[in-house]
């Protein structure tokens, strides 16, 4: 990617389209797509290959990772929390990649990228209620995916990134 077509923004989907409510992150990125993005800002499907999320990062101002999350809080409550809260930590060592998370793409992030790390990075997270194989969004997460990308749309609009 050269300078002239890097994107201010990039918003990567990370989670499992098979299992439920993990997929929430991905369908995000499909309704984001969908709604039509703002100049500037660039989608990403992470999937489950969370090695791959690190070397899109790369020379991107702001990054946005929307995934799952289970923690026992109410089916579709949201989160949203900076990148430096999980970022820090050393790349993981003894880990396969299918346990490669966002998490610890971040931090391999940090330490692959150094000065080419993003200024900003925000981790959205949308509690899941199932993440059973084979069953689409929850009601709850279903209605939190679409304020999640009504929030991002609003928030990187190009008035919104000059005010």
């Amino acid at each position: 990617m050269t300078a002239e077509n890097t994107p201010r923004v990039l918003i990567i989907g990370c989670g499992n389209l098979l299992r439920g409510d993990d997929a929430a992150g991905p369908v995000a990125i499909r309704r984001l797509w969908e709604a039509g993005l703002p100049p500037g800002v660039r989608c990403a499907d992470g999937g489950t290959g969370g090695m791959d999320v690190a070397f899109q990062m790369r020379g991107v101002p702001t990054v946005v990772l929307i995934d799952a999350c289970s923690s026992g809080s109410p089916p579709g409550s949201i989160f949203e929390l900076p990148g430096s809260e999980v970022e820090q930590r050393p790349p993981p060592s003894g880990i396969n990649l299918h346990a490669f998370r966002w998490d610890h793409a971040l931090a391999f992030a940090r330490w692959l990228l150094k000065d080419e790390y993003p200024r900003e990075v925000r981790v959205v997270l949308i509690e899941v209620e199932q993440t059973r194989w084979g069953e689409g969004l929850s009601p709850a997460v279903d209605a939190a995916v679409n304020h999640v990308v009504d929030l991002l749309l609003e928030r990187y609009t190009p008035r919104a990134l000059t005010t």
